[in-house]
């Protein structure tokens, strides 16, 4: 594999340097300013995945990806400049975290190949629990679906159940009833929701 030390990688990197020393506007912005950018490129993202798995031509997708990792490089370069952290920071930071919390591949002991998906994710959440000392919020920013599936996956981690009423006269509670319905038929709500909105454009 080559070394992105001196590859593409860190070739967009000195750009997006340049750029933020010699071009106006990207001096002007901010984390919170590239907020938006952000949540824009992301849900591109999404939606370049769902016509690449309609279509099977990954080209588009290659391509929101770049303007994705433009985000994370624009972000680390204003982090570096104000002395806070580095892209090789942010790089050393998640592959730390994946060492950790994958040792079924990294630990010690010979690869474990007979684990299951769920059993591997069994494993991630507990060994991200240990880490904190606290369990993080759910984002807010969370789409409704996606919000409603990882609150509903902590109970059930945490040994809790919660009884909801498929024929709740409460629109959002029947809405909540059928997030536990998918999550008991392995489905995740979001994609599936968006998967029958597209099925009928």
């Amino acid at each position: 594999m080559p070394d992105p030390a001196d590859g593409p990688v860190a070739e967009f990197v000195e750009v997006m340097r340049r750029l933020r020393a010699e071009c106006p506007w990207k001096q002007e912005q901010t984390h919170r300013s590239l907020v938006r950018y952000l949540l824009e490129e992301t849900y591109e993202t999404v939606d370049a995945i769902d016509e690449a798995e309609a279509s099977g031509e990954f080209g588009h997708l290659a391509e929101e990806l770049g303007d994705l990792l433009l985000q994370v490089v624009f972000h680390a370069v204003i982090a570096e400049e104000r002395g806070d952290f580095s892209l090789d920071d942010v790089a050393r930071g998640i592959t730390a975290k994946m060492r950790r919390r994958n040792p079924h591949v990294f630990g010690d002991a010979m690869p474990d190949d007979h684990l299951t998906a769920d059993q591997v994710d069994e494993r991630w959440q507990r060994i991200k629990a240990a880490e904190q000392s606290a369990p993080s919020e759910l984002p807010s920013a969370l789409p409704a679906l996606l919000y409603a599936d990882k609150a509903l996956g902590r109970r059930e981690r945490a040994g809790l159940t919660l009884d909801v009423d498929p024929d709740s006269p409460d629109l959002g509670e029947r809405l909540l009833a059928l997030v536990a319905e998918a999550r008991a038929q392995g489905v995740d709500p979001e994609q599936a929701l968006r998967d029958a909105v597209r099925r009928r454009q």
